[in-house]
């Protein structure tokens, strides 16, 4: 039996980071505002874990929001203390943090080590120099390379994290920027098209018209031609879009960009549109049965059917199957 895997989220906004980057609003983004204290990351843990099945299950820990390793040294051994007594009791497996390229020394990998962490996610959004200066970035593409292999050198998962639309962004940077992530050998990432977060340098930038984010439909189609490149690499997507917190679903956060709450879909959508294409061609065929890869069900009849409606205007009746024989987009088709 496959195992699955849960990560319980810690956030700690925007604690220690020494920079600004233009984007960055993390109260806003995480929708925490204050630092948890020890009892309420008890809570979270303990919360997450009753919900969890125990059998046959990876679980980590995930310290997020913050640049952790910006904090000070005793900080972040509070932080990693309280978690200890579940990766001793083996409840859990691993403990992910996120944090800058530019603070990670073998000095500070060689602590984390002796408090279990397993994973180490960095921000790295671009490998290009110029997205990264106006970004407000404070590091250069360098960095992440430097930071990357350490990481990995000292025997830690790697996670690097990626942003499309920046300024100064265009589609073919963040595909070279996606070739690289896996050249780098990370073992995941997480894919964020930018938005405009309200009280931050890019709302102003956006305001005085020195900015336009990516549309919807462009933040899909950039996010497909990424996703491709991951596709058939050690490099796992673990998420498409921001998670959609509180203050992004009611509009409070959000100024403008491509936020929906169903992003990954929209994105698996696309790319299921796009291996279909061809069956639009065929005319001459009443009914039409798809099989496709087991779990790929919902994303080949589409986002709201999307997908299923176009074939529908080609043939009377369109049904979808699932195929345990088929993988990744492979399908198969029968007329009537």
């Amino acid at each position: 039996m496959q195992k699955k895997y849960f990560t319980i989220p810690i956030f700690i906004p925007q604690l220690a980071c020494p920079f600004q980057c233009i984007y960055c609003n993390q109260r806003s983004i995480s929708g925490t505002l204050t630092e948890p204290t020890e009892q309420e990351i008890l809570k979270i843990i303990e919360l997450h874990l009753s919900t969890i099945p125990l059998l046959n299950s990876h679980i980590e820990v995930g310290i997020f929001g913050g640049s952790f390793t910006c904090l000070p040294e005793n900080d972040q051994e509070k932080y990693l203390k309280i978690i200890q007594p579940f990766f001793e009791s083996g409840v859990i497996q691993g403990i992910r943090l996120s944090t800058r390229p530019d603070y990670i020394t073998e000095n500070i990998l060689n602590a984390l080590k002796k408090y279990n962490v397993t994973t180490i996610e960095l921000g790295a959004q671009s490998l290009d120099d110029e997205v990264l200066k106006l970004s407000g970035r404070g590091h250069k593409a360098k960095d992440i390379i430097n930071a990357s292999k350490l990481i990995k050198q000292n025997g830690f998962s790697l996670g690097l994290q990626m942003m499309l639309g920046l300024p100064g962004d265009t589609l073919e940077k963040s595909t070279r920027t996606a070739k690289a992530i896996v050249s780098l050998k990370a073992d995941n990432t997480r894919i964020y098209p930018t938005l405009v977060i309200k009280n931050t340098v890019l709302e102003k930038l956006y305001r005085e018209n020195n900015y336009t984010p990516l549309s919807l439909m462009e933040a899909v189609e950039w996010t497909k031609e990424v996703y491709k490149i991951f596709e058939g690499t050690t490099v796992k997507v673990l998420r498409m879009g921001l998670h959609p917190s509180e203050g992004l679903m009611s509009g409070e956060s959000l100024v403008a960009g491509p936020f929906h709450v169903s992003f990954g879909e929209l994105v698996m959508t696309a790319l299921w549109k796009e291996a279909l294409t061809p069956l639009w061609m065929n005319t001459k065929e009443k009914s039409i049965v798809i099989s496709v890869p087991c779990r790929q069900l919902n994303s080949a009849v589409g986002y709201n059917a999307s997908n299923k409606k176009i074939l529908m205007q080609f043939y009377n009746t369109v049904k979808f199957i699932e195929d345990p024989l088929l993988t990744g987009r492979n399908y198969h088709a029968d007329y009537c």
